[in-house]
């Protein structure tokens, strides 16, 4: 009947929260209980301050003042708790260390003794001037580890020589003239070794995480070289297209242009030659009337004959077409591939460069500073000094 009693009153003194009993307990103005931290850190994640059972909302936020009567309450429950606690909460479970003869636990091991001890048993440790010399330590159940499985004694000498624990028959034996300490001197000396690693790795750490940092901003700046080689090749490639284009209008005008002059230039000769024809086929006829009645005409056959040699002259002048040169448009292309074939070298010769530009990308991981004579020297150069202005 008393356990139910201490078990009701548990939960009427239990948080809401936490659903604990109450540490520190706070009443806020609606009557309700809670633990100060609790409701502290309840009213910091929350816009505005209300209870969390009734929802009353308070406004300012309330001051949080200890509720003594309930504090008291709760400590006389903890009283109650520990004096109607079952007696078999003393006995030793599964993986705890029994007092030596007994099922209880034991709380503390002696390393004379070597036995195991509760609190009860371990009082003449405190009370009994023979042995309250003896060395206690927190019970464990490695205790058998400290003894010599020689000499069936306590190993209370460190060998740095052979790096273990030894008694002192073993040290006048076996490990004599060797290197050797107190245990706690060792584990002091450990600990300061410990200690001065720990800091290197944290000091390692530190240098690392600046890499990491020196790693981030290089791949950055990487980005944004990338980002303005490519605008740049872009714009580069694009007036180049455009120059060629322009260049290939230009001559396909001038090809037209010459096309149509040779062309008027071939219809002009071929309209003189066609009028000659018409002209010489009008002679032989003119001749033949001329041979009929060439007694009437013997006053005029001088003048006549001038003109008739003056006008085949004339017309031998037009230029037949064995003798007619005309230009044909060979050479344009013979200078339009000349000129693809140097672009296509010129390309041929410096895009390798431009590929090997970009390979040329490598990161380096940041080194540290030089700090011997040897990590220095790499960083050493010839100088020359004017010595009007040094």
């Amino acid at each position: 009947m008393a356990q139910r009693t201490i078990q009701l009153d548990q939960e009427k003194l239990s948080c809401s929260i936490c659903l604990q009993l109450l540490k520190l307990p706070v009443t806020i103005p609606c009557g309700h209980s809670y633990c100060m931290d609790c409701i502290k850190n309840y009213w910091d994640e929350k816009e505005t301050h209300s209870c969390p059972q009734c929802r009353e909302i308070f406004t300012p936020q309330p001051v949080l003042v200890k509720n003594t009567m309930l504090a008291e309450l709760l400590e006389d429950l903890k009283k109650a708790e520990h004096l109607t606690a079952s007696p078999d909460h003393a006995y030793a479970g599964p993986g705890d260390v029994a007092c030596s003869g007994r099922k209880r636990k034991a709380s503390k091991s002696c390393l004379v003794c070597m036995a195991f001890y509760c609190e009860h048993h371990l009082q003449p440790h405190y009370n009994v001037a023979p042995i309250k010399r003896h060395k206690i330590i927190k019970a464990t159940s490695k205790l058998q580890e400290n003894i010599c499985p020689r000499h069936d004694e306590e190993m209370k000498i460190f060998c740095r020589t052979d790096q273990q624990c030894v008694c002192c028959l073993c040290l006048m034996d076996e490990h004599k003239d060797h290197v050797t300490v107190s245990p706690a001197a060792e584990r002091a000396e450990k600990q300061k070794r410990l200690g001065r690693n720990r800091q290197k790795f944290l000091q390692r750490i530190q240098e690392r995480e600046k890499d990491v940092k020196m790693l981030h901003r290089r791949g950055e700046a990487i980005n944004l070289s990338a980002d303005k080689a490519f605008r740049e090749c872009d714009k580069a490639f694009k007036d180049l297209i455009s120059l060629i284009e322009k260049k290939s209008s230009e001559g396909k005008q001038k090809i037209r242009s010459k096309q149509k002059s040779e062309q008027n230039r071939v219809k002009e000769l071929q309209e003189k030659i066609e009028q000659e024809i018409r002209d010489l086929r009008r002679r032989p006829t003119s001749l033949q009337i001329l041979q009929k009645d060439w007694k009437h005409v013997q006053i005029h056959l001088i003048q006549i004959h001038e003109n008739f040699s003056s006008h085949l002259s004339a017309s031998t002048n037009v230029p037949t077409c064995n003798n007619l040169t005309l230009q044909y448009f060979e050479n344009v292309t013979a200078s339009v591939s000349q000129t693809r074939d140097k672009v296509k070298a010129l390309l041929s010769d410096e895009w390798p460069k431009i590929s090997v530009g970009t390979t040329k990308a490598d990161i380096l991981l940041p080194q540290g500073e030089p700090k011997t004579r040897d990590e220095f020297l790499k960083y050493s150069c010839q100088i020359t000094l004017d010595p009007n202005t040094a």
